[in-house]
């Protein structure tokens, strides 16, 4: 064996022993960021805290030829380190609403892949299943871009303890679910929710179908599966049909082509990850002429920008409502706490409801 050789290998056994002591090393502090992320609610992977990685390591490497392995390495590491994460997340508790096959299932599944989701029967269950400590984390819809805010999950946020660590979209697309061996023109009757069939009705109007109503989706296509009738249909997702063993027989029937519910991701404890880059407020303005103006106009002379702004009636005071809004910038900053000591001065009620990326897509 020649000495260039032995020279070679021996540089090569002592860099690989530093680098398995480093890679112990790194990764418990992804254990460590994991349970941050356990904590706060927050997924695994984070993309624009990925892409900023590579980018600051892969400029440590000058060789131009090198530093496209490194990149390589580098992508190659935090799979391993998301792997990881994912491992220690199937012991991560996820409230949801509804049963298998529900949208929130489906929400819930997205965002925490190998967690373990848990049904509760409506939102209030789900929400104090996480307050009472039976679940981590509870996933519930804040808002459908065809029918509205979820006015519950709203008044829960704001009488509750909980904060929003993100708010993620879904786009929903419904379908019409059959038996094996049904065709659209077999189909008579088709259940779901009402809202899917308010989101379906032109495509149910003009193939004729009665309608029933059902208490959410995923209990629609259970009851067509145990019905076993070729002229009883559903209007579910695609994942309620392989779950129940139903078969899509047409796809995206929706009348609009945009439906997407929002859903938030609820636990104890607020983020502050500079990712989370807008902020939810929820106030009530005192009662008087222009206290809802002069709290907009707080908002705006700090420099925040408003993108959305809804009221709520309050349920323990006639003609009351209190207000959700959500703002562009995070509030931890001085600019941030002299808006709140000034909203303070306007508002009866002023909470910092939780922190989202905005347009994050499931």
């Amino acid at each position: 064996m020649s000495d260039k050789l032995e020279k070679a290998r021996q540089i090569i056994n002592e860099a690989d022993s530093q680098m398995a002591e480093l890679f112990v090393k790194r990764m418990q502090a992804v254990k460590m960021v994991y349970e941050h992320k356990k904590e706060y609610g927050l997924p695994i992977l984070d993309q624009k805290r990925e892409e900023a990685v590579i980018e600051k390591n892969s400029a440590l490497v000058s060789d131009e030829v090198l530093k496209e392995y490194y990149i390589d390495y580098i992508k190659n590491l935090m799979s391993i380190s998301r792997a990881y994460q994912y491992r220690m997340q199937s012991g991560l508790r996820v409230a949801y609403s509804g049963v298998e096959g529900a949208f929130a299932h489906i929400a819930a599944g997205r965002i925490f892949p190998e967690s373990n989701r848990i049904s509760y029967s409506d939102f209030q269950a789900a929400y104090n299943a996480v307050v009472n400590g039976q679940s981590d984390i509870a996933v519930i819809p804040i808002e459908n871009s065809y029918a509205g805010e979820v006015g519950q999950t709203l008044d829960l946020i704001f009488s509750g303890s909980l904060y929003i660590n993100g708010i993620y979209e879904l786009e929903i697309r419904q379908n019409l679910l059959g038996i094996e061996g049904a065709r659209v023109e077999d189909i008579k009757t088709v259940t779901s929710h009402p809202q899917a069939l308010s989101q379906c009705h032109d495509y149910i109007k003009t193939h004729g179908f009665s309608t029933q109503q059902a208490t959410n989706t995923a209990l629609a296509a259970q009851a067509v599966a145990k019905a076993a009738d070729k002229s009883f249909g559903a209007i579910a997702s695609a994942e309620t049909a392989a779950i129940y063993g139903l078969k899509v027989i047409e796809a995206n029937i929706n009348t609009s082509g945009e439906n997407t519910t929002r859903f938030a991701v609820l636990s104890k404890v607020c983020a502050d990850s500079p990712a989370l880059s807008s902020t939810v407020l929820m106030l009530t303005v005192k009662h008087e002429a222009g206290s809802l103006a002069n709290a907009i106009s707080i908002i705006g002379k700090h420099g925040y920008n408003m993108t959305a702004l809804r009221s709520r009636p309050m349920k323990k005071h006639s003609w009351q409502y209190y207000f959700y809004i959500e703002i562009d910038g995070n509030v931890n900053t001085e600019k941030g706490e002299n808006m709140l000591k000034e909203l303070s001065n306007v508002c009866d009620v002023v909470k910092v409801a939780g922190k989202f990326a905005p347009h994050t897509e499931i």
